[in-house]
């Protein structure tokens, strides 16, 4: 499960409420497409947005809709007994793997941030990815921090943010070095996922395989075979959804994405958030015409 495609699904809402039979159409959808598992509530999933009595009824619906592939549960908050109550709670539902950022409010130090995977590896039986997503956390990972986290007993796979153009390949091998080979390296910003999986990264952790899950199955299936002008091209064919994920975010992007598409019936966006404007709506629907893109 911490190889090939990990497909990142929304978590669809009806008012404030989420809406279950939504979710388990969209995780039964990336499921048989043949994600090899699935990563729910993660930023994609609006973790941070929900109760816990939510997650534990996301992971639920999630699980059983899953069909027997891993799901690979986020287990973030800012305090640490919370996020071993999360990390409890997905074993209970079933989860076979934990996502874990280093949600704060106050900054963190590594040591703080090291303390924080110490912890919850030797508390959860459960194997663990690290979320490394600076964006939303506002803590950036040293590589060296990233290779003592390794080390510890429990961490599967590190899920890293885009490199800068140009710099995919060099960043993906010197990180690698420094991590044991036991621990799986993964890529998320999916407009360089086909370059990182070429230059030798395991696993995708993919947004935009919460809704268009066959088109990123085929990119992962081309590059994991070596056969990168076929990857590097099929993901080229997303140009347009990517060049709006650089603008707008991946969040915002994928939920309209999935509304227009049909592949949930409404937002899955809660307050404060706030969907695309009519002209971002517009450049989506154009993205979707230019792709040749359907559910």
């Amino acid at each position: 499960m911490f190889n090939g495609l990990s497909a990142f699904p929304l978590t669809p809402m009806d008012g404030e409420s989420v809406n279950h039979k939504s979710l388990g159409k969209v995780v039964s959808r990336a499921a048989k497409a043949g994600a090899d598992s699935l990563g729910v509530l993660g930023s994609t999933g609006n973790y941070a947005y929900l109760s816990r009595e939510e997650r534990r009824a996301v992971l639920e619906t999630a699980v059983e809709a899953a069909d027997g592939v891993p799901v690979l549960a986020g287990v973030g908050a800012v305090r640490t007994r919370d996020v071993l109550l999360y990390a409890a709670d997905a074993q209970a539902a079933g989860a076979s793997a934990l996502l874990l950022a280093p949600v704060s409010y106050q900054k963190l130090s590594e040591e703080e941030v090291f303390g924080l995977f110490e912890t919850v590896a030797a508390e959860s039986d459960l194997p663990i990815v690290v979320y490394d997503n600076p964006g939303t956390t506002g803590f950036t990972f040293s590589d060296d921090l990233h290779a003592r986290i390794a080390r510890i007993p429990g961490i599967a796979s590190i899920k890293i943010p885009p490199p800068p153009p140009g710099q995919v390949a060099a960043r993906v091998s010197k990180l690698k070095a420094g991590l044991p080979g036991r621990t799986s390296l993964g890529i998320s910003g999916d407009w360089v996922a086909a370059d990182a999986l070429l230059a030798g990264c395991n696993v995708w952790y993919s947004v935009i395989a919460g809704v268009l899950p066959r088109q990123a199955r085929a990119i992962v299936d081309h590059a994991l075979a070596g056969r990168s002008e076929l990857a590097l091209a099929a993901s080229a064919e997303l140009e347009p959804i990517w060049s709006l994920f650089r603008t707008y975010g991946s969040l915002r992007v994928t939920t309209a994405l999935a509304e227009d598409l049909g592949v949930v019936p409404s937002s899955a966006l809660l307050l404060p958030l706030r969907g695309l404007d009519a002209e971002g709506r517009e450049k989506v629907a154009l993205a979707i015409r230019q792709c040749g893109v359907e559910a």
